[in-house]
């Protein structure tokens, strides 16, 4: 997917939220500001917005003097959620479809991402998730079924810290755990999931993890790393959440359903649905 006019003022206001949370020094905020403004100004929309975004939150991270600026509000993101794992789970028990609640639960965790929502916090997720059980879903929650139960091989590719503890429960209902593979980031960029919480929210106990190699907000195959390739190319259904996930794999020729909260107008655009909707839809193949 290509950079739209409409997400320059959204990289720009994603970067200065960003360096705002890393730092509270505000020559930094200025230097990050001028930098990204340049960097828009002759970037090539040919490119998605991850790729962008790769480079703005790399800058932000070196100039305010931090590796990983959003590790702490990760951590803490995921033991909010591993919090509520059983209330979670016997939501999904008493539920009369319990793959759908699971899928619908996996979606709804899709609002923690401080790349759009930077001042999110914890009512707002668990509102999110009520509301899901009962919202309206877009797309084809039986074709995602019918697609996973046929499916030997699984690579499920995840999105932010907190929202893969909704993914665990998610993985919990699929088939076949053996052939399960989950990815993320290979490296620090916003609150993106990295190995390391994979290991605090138990997701690698109950899947093969890898890294994809790049620290970019969604998958950039070609700079992906070799094993990462591997597993994409192999696998029989990819399952990609998020928008990051979105905009770079939207075009690909291998079988993707994409879970995701449509979160902004460009987005909803492109799927056909609305803003805030809970998404499912699949690559065209």
């Amino acid at each position: 997917m290509q950079t739209s006019f409409d997400c320059i003022p959204c990289l720009i206001r994603q970067a200065l939220d960003a360096v705002r949370f890393a730092t509270p020094d505000v020559t930094v905020h200025e230097k990050a500001l001028r930098y990204v403004l340049t960097e828009t100004s002759r970037m090539d929309l040919r490119q998605s917005p991850p790729a962008m975004a790769r480079h703005i939150h790399r800058f932000i991270r070196k100039a305010s003097d931090s590796d990983d600026p959003y590790r702490d509000v990760k951590k803490r993101c995921n033991q909010f959620v591993l919090d509520l794992l059983p209330e979670l789970r016997d939501m999904i028990a008493c539920a009369e479809n319990r793959f759908e609640t699971a899928v619908r639960m996996a979606i709804a965790g899709n609002v923690i991402d401080f790349g759009v929502y930077s001042d999110m916090n914890e009512e707002q997720v668990l509102n999110t998730v009520k509301s899901s059980l009962t919202d309206p879903l877009f797309g084809d929650a039986e074709a995602f079924y019918d697609a996973v139960q046929s499916a030997q091989t699984i690579l499920y590719l995840g999105d932010n810290a907190g929202e893969i503890v909704f993914d665990r429960l998610l993985i919990e209902h699929l088939p076949r755990p053996d052939g399960i593979t989950f990815a993320v980031r290979g490296g620090p960029v916003i609150n993106d999931a990295l190995l390391e919480d994979a290991d605090q929210t138990g997701v690698a106990n109950l899947a093969r993890v890898i890294d994809s190699g790049v620290n970019a907000p969604g998958v950039i195959l070609p700079e992906c790393s070799d094993r990462f390739r591997r597993v994409f190319d192999k696998a029989d259904l990819i399952i990609a959440k998020g928008q990051g996930n979105y905009e770079t794999l939207s075009d690909t020729d291998r079988p993707v359903f994409f879970l995701l909260k449509a979160k902004c107008p460009v987005i909803a655009r492109r799927i056909g649905c609305c803003v805030r909707d809970g998404v499912i839809v699949r690559t065209s193949i």
